[in-house]
């Protein structure tokens, strides 16, 4: 994002997005130890105590950012989601998307899952978590009712899932998994997933 001249007005919600992009830029390139709010206000060209008025601290900073994340997460599998296929194809369509999110954001989703957040966000955090990870619930649910998996708790099937396909995209963003095969990895993952490890 290219810095903005100092004698840009601001509407209310303008500072706030150009804050925060700023930000992501920030943890991006040097991470989240490297984020303060004094910096992203010289950065974004107005007043020390700007950056304030949207972010009481540092931590609401971080909890924002995490919610945008979670925001962005829900929107690219809402898109991935097709209720219409069966059940592998359909979550392996969302495996790849939720990797792909993972592989372009390793630090924000690193940030998305950390355990620190602000007691006041929490039940947003919850919330995002419910509107990613969780969508999985409800994916399994419609399949037990299809008779294409076994019967069980879902919320149960869904950590299972859920802790599956986090694991290969946390590999993947991190280099211990080739970025060219990790697509096939996924792929290999839901179908083991579905049918198990064991010779037939």
């Amino acid at each position: 994002m290219a810095h903005m001249p100092e004698n840009r007005p601001y509407h209310h919600g303008d500072l706030r997005a150009a804050l925060l992009q700023s930000a992501e830029r920030t943890l991006r390139e040097k991470g989240a130890g490297s984020l303060s709010l004094r910096e992203l206000a010289r950065e974004t060209g107005v007043s020390h105590a700007a950056p304030s008025r949207h972010f009481k601290d540092k931590q609401a900073l971080l909890n924002a950012l995490a919610l945008a994340g979670y925001d962005r997460l829900a929107e690219a599998l809402a898109a991935a989601e097709d209720p219409t296929l069966p059940l592998q194809p359909r979550l392996t369509a969302l495996a790849r998307t939720y990797l792909g999110f993972a592989m372009d954001n390793p630090e924000l989703l690193e940030l998305m899952y950390a355990r620190k957040h602000d007691p006041d966000a929490s039940e947003q955090m919850t919330d995002g978590v419910d509107r990613t990870v969780g969508s999985l619930e409800r994916v399994i649910a419609d399949a037990q009712k299809r008779g294409e998996i076994i019967a069980g708790d879902p919320r149960h099937l869904m950590h299972l899932t859920g802790a599956a396909v986090h694991g290969v995209a946390a590999f993947s963003a991190g280099g211990w998994l080739d970025p060219d095969t990790a697509g096939d990895t996924i792929e290999g993952l839901i179908h083991h997933l579905l049918h198990g490890l064991m010779p037939r």
